[in-house]
């Protein structure tokens, strides 16, 4: 049903971690014109990162339904929602798995009457892998830039290699909001965001979590607190090999030091200084005014993402922050970033409804998604991210490609829970330890 002529919006979300989940939920909400009734549907790709129950729990997204799939499921299920297709599709994966879902929807949509939107986009700061990630998202209706920077770069890479780069779209991140900072806790609270994957080493890992417990020795008049992603067996986007949970065993810890969970924004609301390598937490940090530190103390190098904070006025080292340095964000750099706390957020996604009502309207629905990618553009790369959801060459499943129609047995999911812990315990203990004795 075109736009104009309904209240409601329905959309699905296919995500494959508990952060794109929530960036794909807190997107569709966005998405939604104001006055909409919105009907939310989940689908959670199988693999090494889907979410667990405490996860989904604490993303605090409610949707109206909400069940894992595989690639192939997935688009089994939408092939069969053809004739009554969803409006906007929100695809929240890792570049391959987007570049995947658009040419197996290409193919499962063929001669179908409607389709939905497709959006995709970054759930935080893009600081790696900029064209490859880029590419694999190009073919979408909407490809969504959470800031005008992003949006800038975004269009030269598409615009670079001859790709439309119309579908380039100026948002900000779903999950910005919050009261504003108004002055000093108590006690006055530092809190460490802490990453899976940045920085990667224990030596690294172990040094940033020494310096943590140093400030609070140095401050015991504050409260110091590490906050964790995850915990102990749960995976996220990237792969923690070295928790900090599993760091800290063994050490004797000031009583003003704790480890946290939690919903971030909850977190923020009793923070008085944010400390991060590069997380996207400090964006959301800077929203709220709240002051926020981008660490300097392993250099500031493209490997840790903290290059992308460079003439914010965030970066800074522990030993001015055990010194009592207060940083002070750079408004332009915060204005470019989609950060929006010039009170400007709540006209951040004008432009992508307005683009997704005009699109709901088109006459005679929309044309085939057409990615950049295609077996005569990149025939020695395409395949091989197809392969790996079961799908051949022109979209289509392998013959042999795992699905099914209904909800596994008892005994298959016990086999899985038990798969999933198995990896786990390999990235995260076994993986770590011939890693070092192949240092030796």
């Amino acid at each position: 049903m075109p736009a104009s002529a309904t209240k409601s919006l329905r959309v699905a979300v296919l995500s494959d971690s508990d952060t794109r989940w929530k960036w794909g939920a807190l997107t569709a909400g966005r998405l939604a014109p104001t006055d909409a009734e919105i009907r939310l549907d989940g689908y959670l790709l199988r693999g090494r990162a889907t979410p667990t129950a405490r996860q989904l729990k604490e993303v605090g997204v409610r949707a109206d339904s909400l069940r894992e799939v595989t690639g192939v499921e997935f688009l089994r299920a939408m092939g069969q929602a053809a004739e009554d297709p969803y409006d906007v599709l929100i695809l929240a994966l890792v570049g391959g798995g987007v570049q995947a879902m658009l040419h197996g929807l290409r193919a499962i949509w063929a001669g179908a009457g409607r389709r939905p939107v497709v959006v995709t986009g970054y759930v935080g700061v893009v600081y790696e892998k900029l064209a490859d990630g880029l590419l694999l998202r190009h073919g979408a209706d909407l490809v969504l830039a959470n800031s005008r920077h992003d949006a800038d770069r975004f269009r030269a890479v598409y615009e670079g290699v001859g790709a439309d780069a119309s579908s380039v779209t100026e948002v900000a991140l779903p999950f910005l909001g919050g009261a504003s900072y108004t002055g000093e806790h108590e006690p006055y609270t530092v809190v460490f965001a802490a990453q899976p994957s940045v920085p990667e080493s224990r030596k690294d890992r172990t040094y940033l979590l020494n310096r943590l417990i140093q400030h609070a020795r140095k401050h015991p008049e504050r409260e110091v607190l590490l906050k964790l992603r995850s915990r102990p067996g749960e995976h996220t986007t990237h792969i923690e090999e070295l928790p900090y949970q599993k760091l800290v065993q063994g050490k004797k810890l000031p009583a003003n030091f704790r480890l946290v969970y939690g919903h971030m924004g909850e977190v923020l609301d009793r923070t008085d200084l944010l400390v991060t390598v590069s997380s996207t937490a400090a964006l959301e940090a800077l929203h709220r005014r709240v002051p926020t530190v981008v660490l300097t103390d392993l250099g500031v190098r493209e490997v840790l993402g903290n290059h992308h904070f460079t003439g914010s006025g965030c970066l800074a080292s522990w030993d001015q922050l055990d010194a009592g340095h207060r940083p002070a964000p750079d408004a332009e750099w915060v204005s470019r970033q989609g950060v929006a706390a010039d009170g400007s957020y709540t006209t951040a996604f004008d432009t992508a409804r307005e683009r997704i009502a005009k699109l709901l309207d088109r006459p005679g629905g929309l044309p085939p998604l057409t990615p950049y990618y295609t077996p005569e553009t990149a025939p020695g790369y395409l395949p091989g991210i197809l392969a790996r959801h079961h799908l051949g060459p022109d979209g289509v499943p392998l013959p042999g490609a795992p699905a099914a129609d209904k909800e596994p047995g008892p005994v298959r999911q016990i086999v899985r829970r038990a798969a999933r812990g198995a990896y786990r315990h390999g990235v995260q203990r076994v993986a770590p330890v011939i890693r070092r004795m192949g240092e030796l």
